[in-house]
């Protein structure tokens, strides 16, 4: 039995009633979810994606409605991104590539994408004056002080380290949005997400969670890069879209960074354990050596911890789905075939 949608707070006067917003990556894994939570709003909602990561499964349960729309086009296309800023009241830009494994094997690639579409997206939208609730990262705090708080310097790390490329590039694209703010009167909010999962999330490219949960299922070994003494905090995908609609309308938080995520802790380790027994599985839990997996010097950040205080002024409330129950729900869509869309199996 499908759940049923959680339910989200009255929205604030300046998107109240049928408010028209872009989602541009709105056929990946959040983008989908952040969708369907603006047309449960009552708002327009037109999706634009070159499916190049995203899928048009992931849009299924929305295909049809009456207020949605889709591009298969790029943000990082000029003519495609003043087209879909024309006639927006509100762009939430997601697209972008994502994944450590991603990362480790087209760096280059994944740096560039990343800052162009970004680039891109905010000149349409400074154009257009529409706007924009950027999505970054916690990658941009490399290996600074836990946990992380918006005003901190950034520290990616040397250059010579290709997960600080990444960085780099999602803190680049904030400086450009934060420019764009300064020189062109852009109004803009960036939402620094942490580790966010549920359905439709892959486990392609490094993601652990979607991983762990496709072995246990299968009886396989769940796969532990390094010690797994790492910790992560993970935020469920659902309060994390509604979090991103919140924060667009939240009053004093244009112009400024918030994170956006949960402030539990688990390590890796944990969470393989955690998933192997609600499971019921008889995997056996491996650890294999991170530089057998990733390019010599690719890091792996010991602990990911956000501060939350900002967000939770902001809005009223945090991520705080326990990751036990996040579990539970990965691995009975497992079982049921339906953790990713049948056509990405």
């Amino acid at each position: 039995m499908q759940r049923p949608p959680l339910p989200s707070p009255e929205l604030p006067p300046l998107l109240a009633g049928s408010a028209r917003t872009v989602v541009t990556g709105g056929a990946g894994f959040i983008g989908s979810h952040l969708a369907a939570e603006l047309l449960r709003r009552g708002h327009c909602v037109h999706v634009v994606d070159d499916l190049s990561t995203g899928a048009l499964d992931n849009l299924g349960e929305i295909a049809g409605h009456p207020r949605f729309s889709f591009t298969v086009g790029s943000a990082a296309d000029p003519a495609t991104a003043r087209a879909m800023c024309r006639d927006a009241d509100m762009v939430f830009h997601l697209a972008g590539v994502v994944g450590v494994r991603r990362l480790a094997d087209e760096p280059l690639d994944v740096m560039q994408r990343n800052l162009r579409c970004c680039e891109v997206t905010l000149d349409a939208a400074a154009a257009a004056r529409v706007p924009v609730l950027l999505t970054s990262s916690s990658e941009v705090y490399g290996d600074g002080p836990v946990p992380f708080r918006e005003g901190d310097p950034v520290r990616p790390g040397a250059t010579e380290g290709l997960r600080g490329g990444y960085a780099c590039a999602k803190a680049m694209a904030e400086w450009l949005a934060f420019g764009h703010a300064a020189q062109s009167g852009l109004a803009v909010v960036v939402a620094r997400l942490f580790n966010t999962v549920g359905p439709r999330q892959s486990g392609d490219h490094g993601m652990v969670l979607p991983r762990f949960v496709r072995q246990a299922v299968a009886n396989d070994a769940i796969t532990v890069y390094g010690s797994g003494a790492q910790t992560r905090c993970f935020a469920h995908v659902g309060e994390v879209a509604r979090a991103l609609v919140d924060l667009a309308v939240a009053p004093g938080v244009r112009g400024s960074v918030v994170n956006v995520g949960s402030g539990a802790e688990t390590t890796v380790r944990d969470l393989a354990h955690l998933v192997k027994a609600v499971a019921g599985s008889g995997s056996h839990v491996v650890h294999v050596p991170f530089d057998a997996v990733f390019p010599a010097g690719f890091v792996d950040p010991p602990r990911r911890l956000p501060s939350l205080e900002r967000l939770r002024r902001a809005i009223g409330w945090v991520p705080a789905k326990p990751v036990a129950a996040i579990v539970a729900e990965l691995v009975a869509l497992e079982r049921r075939g339906v953790l990713l869309p049948a056509e990405r199996r």
